[in-house]
């Protein structure tokens, strides 16, 4: 395997495909890990990490080779090959969302690449002629400080007179949308990071909120108490602190508008109205079980004195 590639492509790669790569290893180790066993040595056998495999699909822009997305694939260690029927099936599907997407290579996960991977690799070129290999290492390595991520390309090189592909690596930057940033923003912050729920986390956050805005709301009353002292005479006028507190409310946005009004009174009359189909649902199903029982009830009555249902 060489060292880095020499295609000059750039590739960018998104984290959703990270985040798609680790939850699929990470499902797949806790699902297969056996029972603890008690022996009576107490010393258990180390167990192989499972390996898994997907494809990764994106766009191609000249030299710019972006990758979007990924999904999860079948792997027949017996062949050395995907599931050929379920990629072609989820390439269409992809196709009728993402008509801009193609299937750009496949992802697998290990330490590094393997001789068996380069039959994957050959498989997918009917597909795509130069696919990419997206590599996880799933070790842990607190001295590394990059991503544990590699990106393969497949160049062909002349090795002792003969032809042979061979994976080599290829350098790549992390690209975000605004969607993603704000998503891996919101899940960093709801993180349980001693051991809590997202819920215990959701909590705190709102608390903090709530304080904050208490803390606002106290400061703009001492204000306002201090400028109605000033206004009174009560206290000496600094014209100094009323050219700060002009400034400050210049910086607030325009309320008294009536596009505000208008505005407001939508998403009033837009709240109010789900509020009054919300009570309307809750009394026509109300009404309905209502209706049930007396259906219900009316109907024995009637089998015994021969009359019919009254509703």
């Amino acid at each position: 395997m060489a060292s880095s590639s020499s295609s000059g492509l750039t590739f960018k790669l998104h984290p959703l495909v990270i985040l798609n790569v680790s939850d699929h290893y990470t499902r797949v180790k806790s699902q297969s890990q056996p029972p603890p066993s008690h022996s009576s040595n107490g010393a258990d056998s180390p167990s192989v990490p499972p390996r898994v495999f997907g494809c990764v699909i994106g766009v191609q822009s000249g030299r710019t080779v972006e990758i979007f997305n990924s999904f999860e694939l079948l792997y027949d260690p017996a062949t050395h090959s995907l599931d050929r029927a379920f990629l072609e099936k989820k390439q269409e599907l992809y196709k009728k969302v993402f008509p801009n997407f193609y299937v750009l290579g496949w992802y697998s996960s290990g330490s590094d690449a393997q001789e068996s991977d380069m039959h994957i690799h050959k498989a997918l070129m009917d597909i795509n002629e130069s696919p990419v290999y997206v590599l996880l290492n799933p070790s842990i390595n607190h001295a590394q400080k990059d991503l544990p991520l590699t990106i393969y390309e497949s160049e062909l090189h002349v090795i002792d007179g003969i032809p042979q592909l061979i994976f080599v690596q290829a350098s790549y930057q992390i690209e975000t949308v605004e969607a993603e940033r704000i998503s891996v923003d919101h899940v960093a912050h709801l993180k349980p990071s001693d051991g809590g729920s997202a819920a215990t986390q959701l909590a705190a956050h709102l608390t903090g909120i709530h304080s904050a805005i208490k803390m606002l709301n106290s400061r703009i009353r001492v204000l306002h108490h201090y400028l109605l002292a000033m206004q009174k005479g009560d206290i000496p006028c600094e014209n100094s602190l009323l050219r700060q507190v002009s400034s400050l409310l210049r910086r607030l946005p325009a309320i008294e508008s009536e596009k505000f009004k208008d505005d407001f009174l939508m998403e009033y009359n837009d709240t109010l109205l789900v509020s009054y189909l919300a009570m309307f649902t809750n009394c026509s199903s109300t009404m309905n079980e209502f209706v049930d029982k007396f259906n219900t009830a009316y109907d024995r009555h009637s089998r015994r004195g021969g009359r019919t249902a009254f509703i």
